[in-house]
């Protein structure tokens, strides 16, 4: 881990907002501080500078710029302090909830934390904000990216603000969303595996759905070429959104490179967004030879945890709900 990381925290920054300022992922720069892991893009001394310029800015003190990119090194600890290590246990948070006696106390007659109901209701910070643009974007010009936070962090409320969106700003958009996420994981064994052929056939539902499903997998995505290209030629454009894609096995996440590749002329014909946890994360890590070619190609945007904008978030929440 970089010294870098404990800068930030020392100076309440959020990674996200240093990424966004130097103009790469919020992912990107979880590999830069914690294993020290660079993008190819440009030389890393020319991010180094951009960041030590950002730091200057915030406020950082020479001493913290100049050890930003040194190693930091755990204290190590005496061998009479050393304990066995045991696994921590997986701590599961229960929905919470506002008791109905508290509701009436503080005069809620709504319930400041319900689920968001319209795009009025979508709280949005800097990060937010940015993710939010960077979906519809993705969607209306064939991007390919992942979304990727934790359980609550607001990625399925996005997925269905750029849903609205498009259907209320009636843009030429066909979504696409395939059903076999239901029960999904990236095992047989442990639930419905999402393969191609599944993704293939959800595209030619919601495009063609009055034609034959072809039971060969060439001719099936060879059909799916020729759908989106007439659909593409009667002005609409595609965007396939696939939720918990955290579960999607290794074999799949290769094929979807095979689905960006289709294309009339420089515009792509289909549009990709995954949604899930860190676990998409980690397998399409720089480090995971397996994805490689995939995730050249895919941008990896994450959302953090509110952090330093909790109480503006209670504030927006408690204001929907008419406090």
């Amino acid at each position: 881990m970089l010294k870098l990381k404990l800068v930030l925290k020392d100076l309440e920054i959020e990674q996200a907002r240093l990424a966004y300022a130097i103009g790469i992922s919020a992912a990107a720069i979880a590999q830069i501080t914690n294993h020290d892991i660079w993008p190819k893009k440009k030389p890393a001394a020319a991010y180094q500078a951009r960041i030590r310029e950002f730091l200057k800015e915030n406020g950082a003190t020479d001493e913290q710029i100049g050890s930003a990119f040194e190693k930091w090194t755990p204290p190590a600890r005496a061998a009479s302090q050393a304990q066995p290590q045991e696994e921590e246990p997986i701590m599961l948070l229960r929905k919470q909830t506002l008791h109905p006696k508290t509701r009436q106390h503080f005069g809620l007659v709504r319930n400041p934390f319900s689920e968001v109901a319209s795009a009025e209701e979508v709280y949005q910070n800097d990060a937010i904000r940015y993710t939010r643009l960077a979906m519809l974007d993705a969607a209306k010009r064939g991007g390919f990216m992942a979304v990727i936070g934790e359980s609550g962090s607001g990625k399925s409320t996005l997925r269905r603000d750029l849903i609205e969106r498009i259907h209320r700003e009636s843009e030429q958009v066909r979504i696409i969303q395939p059903f076999s996420i239901i029960g999904m994981a990236d095992q047989d064994t442990k639930g419905n595996v999402m393969r191609a052929s599944h993704i293939a056939t959800a595209i030619l539902a919601e495009i063609s759905p009055h034609i034959t499903v072809p039971s060969d997998s060439e001719t099936r995505f060879r059909r799916v070429s020729q759908e989106l290209m007439t659909s593409h030629q009667a002005g609409n454009r595609h965007v396939l959104i696939i939720e918990e894609a955290h579960a999607l096995p290794i074999p799949t996440l290769n094929h979807l490179k095979r689905f960006t590749e289709l294309e009339a002329g420089f515009a792509r014909l289909l549009s990709i967004i995954l949604v899930g946890q860190p676990e998409l994360a980690a397998k399409l890590s720089e480090q995971n030879a397996a994805v490689r070619e995939v995730v050249q190609r895919c941008e990896i945007m994450t959302l953090p945890p509110l952090g330093s904008h909790l109480p503006e978030y209670l504030e927006f929440r408690f204001k929907q709900a008419g406090t």
